[in-house]
Parts: structure tokens; sequence; C-alpha cells
């Protein structure tokens, strides 16, 4: 940060030099004030607007397996069973040392019908980065189905700053650009895992509108004004290529009257239809309120409800519940903590198809693979597709995608789905003024 000297001109004889040199500097306070703000939105824009070329693909263009996709001719006269499954596009995100925590990540919520981006941060060294995609790249599943790439040109993103939004956005644009039949978007990073498998998730969203957009909000702003609204900040992960702390201004600025602030959680589940107008849309509300939240702390969280919440096309599609567990500390609400082996059955119960901030190698995790997801390390998630034999690989070969085989976890989740949307209560839950 540069401090901008100016000569104060002579004082006149009529004002004190004391007068003089407090006007001046205030005006210098305040423009360091606005070139910070200038330079950081500038780079924001810059980054999410970074060519989406960046995942890593074989040269030579290899098409998914017809075993996995068959072309099934349309029948008028026959009726299906039930309806077609959905795809899922997964973005997941790590730091230095957290590509075998995304690659364990990635097994257990592969499925072939889905999309996945994988993002390790400048943090990490080119040689882990590249030692994930070589993995990935020798996996014959995902070679197969040719649905995971690894994001090349890598940037940092700070939970604490807009820099997780504008790698959020561009991981998005990518999985746009990648493939055009999916129907939700799914950011995750190395400390989330999910607690049903994707048949039973896939199953329960082919029976609901593909225009849901589960996302926690709330209208209440109370502490979080003076913590998290008002102080302004210049994060260092918008513009630098080393890792630098996130700094704050000594100013602060008035809560907007054009628009209403909404505050949420990082975890969303968005529908493609939102995630485009976000980034694709002609509407300009999504790009001013990434100008707002440009040097707001803890933008990320309040983001994508507070876009949902003051766009008139996207208000009513809002389910206040992301479907994720987390534990927080009884005596201080807002600090999520580690998921401990004691909170299994409340998490499993919760009904949610993802749980998050688990420790590397947490014995929760090898719990949740045998018990829930029936996974043996190193290798996915079983499901309809696997053909294999038990004793081997049930998924070294495989069938039609298409076919789903859901399990316990599709009951608990559809329990929570229900509950959700029983009675129409979920509309009084709607980006409602607290």
């Amino acid at each position: 940060m540069h401090n901008n000297h100016q000569q104060t001109p002579p004082a006149s004889p009529y004002n004190s030099n004391a007068a003089s040199t407090t006007t001046a500097s205030k005006d210098n306070s305040k423009a360091t004030v606005c070139i910070i703000l200038a330079t950081s939105f500038f780079s924001f824009l810059f980054i999410i607007a970074l060519p989406s070329t960046s995942p890593i693909r074989p040269l030579t263009i290899i098409r998914p397996d017809p075993a996995l996709f068959p072309n099934q001719p349309i029948s008028l006269t026959e009726i299906p069973s039930a309806p077609t499954p959905p795809s899922i596009a997964y973005f997941i995100s790590g730091s230095a040392g957290d590509s075998a925590r995304i690659l364990r990540l990635l097994l257990a919520s592969y499925h072939p019908r889905n999309h996945y981006l994988l993002h390790l941060d400048l943090s990490a060294s080119q040689t882990e980065g590249d030692r994930l995609a070589i993995t990935i790249q020798a996996i014959p599943i995902f070679k197969a189905a040719q649905n995971v790439d690894v994001v090349g040109k890598s940037d940092y993103a700070y939970p604490r700053g807009p820099s997780a939004i504008s790698s959020t956005l561009h991981g998005a644009s990518i999985l746009l650009r990648l493939a055009s039949d999916w129907n939700w978007f799914i950011s995750l990073n190395a400390g989330d895992y999910p607690l049903a498998t994707q048949d039973d998730i896939l199953h329960i969203l082919s029976y609901l509108p593909n225009d849901l957009n589960f996302v926690n909000h709330t209208n209440y702003i109370g502490w979080k004004e003076s913590k998290k609204l008002k102080p302004i900040i210049v994060d260092t992960g918008l513009y630098l290529l080393e890792k630098e702390e996130i700094f704050y201004a000594t100013q602060k600025r008035e809560l907007p009257t054009a628009f209403k602030l909404f505050s949420g959680s990082s975890f969303t589940m968005l529908t493609r239809s939102f995630v485009e107008f976000c980034i694709l849309g002609t509407d300009n509300l999504p790009r001013t309120l990434l100008m707002y939240f440009t040097n707001t702390p803890y933008s990320y969280s309040n983001y994508f409800p507070t876009v949902l919440c003051n766009s008139d096309q996207y208000k009513k599609t809002v389910i206040n519940h992301n479907l994720q567990h987390v534990a927080f500390n009884k005596t201080i609400s807002t600090k999520p903590l580690s998921l401990k082996p004691e909170e299994f059955d409340a998490m499993i119960q919760s009904g949610a198809a993802f749980a998050t901030h688990f420790q590397f190698d947490s014995p929760v995790l090898d719990r949740i693979d045998r018990e829930i997801l029936k996974r043996s390390p190193g290798k996915v998630v079983p499901g309809g597709w696997c053909l294999g034999e038990p004793a081997n690989d049930t998924c070294s070969v495989w069938g039609d995608a298409s076919i789903l085989r859901p399990g316990p976890g599709a009951k608990r989740l559809k329990k929570r789905i229900v509950d959700l949307l029983a009675d129409d209560k979920y509309r009084s839950m709607q980006c409602r003024d607290e």
C-alpha cells in the first residue's frame, strides 16, 4: 500500500497551519482508499475474465466410452419407470498439501454422469499440481467417462476475502464451457465429504424441479454489520503472485440502500441457470454486487444469497437450506468445529448430503467410507453403473451410467427435502426480512 504525499500550499495568513494540514491529510486518506478500491475491483474482474482454456485435457480428443453412455433411441410408446438422472458440476479446490484430500473427495463423490474440475491454488507447488493431474489421467474410469479436469492456471482463494468468489466463478465458467448437460453446481473444498452416494443424490434430485437453489440465507445482520459488512479490506489474492495477508483499511463504509444484504454459508447448491445469470447474463445485478463485495471481508458467504434474494427472477427459487451438515460450538455458535467420531450418528441422521470441517485423515472419514458409501480405499463409490465382480473391483467393469442404485442415504435425503418443502413452508423462509 503506497502513501501519496503531497505538498500542502503555504498557509494563508487568515488560516491556521493545523487546519490546512488536517484537510490535506483527509484528502490524501480518501484518495488512497479510492485507489485501493479501484485497483482491487479491476483485478477482481481481470481474474474472473481469465480464459477458460486452463483445464488439462489430452491433446487428442477421446470420446466417452459408449458402455457408459449408450445411444438409447426414444420410444414414443415406452413409459419410463423413472425420470432421467440429472448431472452435477463439482468444483473441488484446495491448497498446498491438499492433493491427497482432493483425490479422496473426488473418489468419494464420483459418478460418470457428473463433471469435476479440480483446483490447487498457487500455494501448491507445480510438482504437486502435475502429480495430481497425472494421477487423474491414470485412473481408467476417469479416462473412460472423460469428466474430470484439473485447472492448469491456478489462483489464490482466501476464505476471508473476495478472491474466493473470483476462484469459484472462474471454475464455474470453465465447467459451463466443458459441459452443456449439467443441472446443478456445487463447490467443495478439501475439508468437505459426502454423507450419501451419488446414486442416492442423483436419484432424489431427479424427482425435483431443476430450478431450485439450495442456499442458507438470512437478512438478519446483527453483529455482522460492524465485523463483516462495514470494514474495507484489500484481498492480495486478487493481484499478487505471492501469498500475503489480507489487510484492512482504517475507514468503514455505510450499508447500501440500493439492495438488501443477505448472509449465508460458503457451501451452496446452485442451478445452471443461476450460474449463467451470474457469469453470462445481461442483468447488471451480479456485477454490481461484485463491485460491492470486492472489498468486503467474508464476502463469499454473502455474495450468492444477496444476488439470489435481490433478483426477481430467482428469489422464488431459493430453499433456505444447503444440504450440508456443520457442527457448531454450543457456546460460540458462529464458530464451526472439526467433526469428531462422537458426531457420527447426529451427522448421518441429519439427512444432509455433505458435511464439512473434517480433519486430514480423520477416522470419521474411514467410517463414512465403510458404513455409508461402501467404498474401498483408493476406489470410487460403487453405483448402478458398476458391473464388476464384488470379489475384485466392482467398478472395474462398467455399464450404463443412467442406471442408479439408491440406498439408505436416499431415504435420509428424501426425508430432509420433504421436511423442507412440506406445506410450502419453504416459501415463508425465502429471502424474508427479519
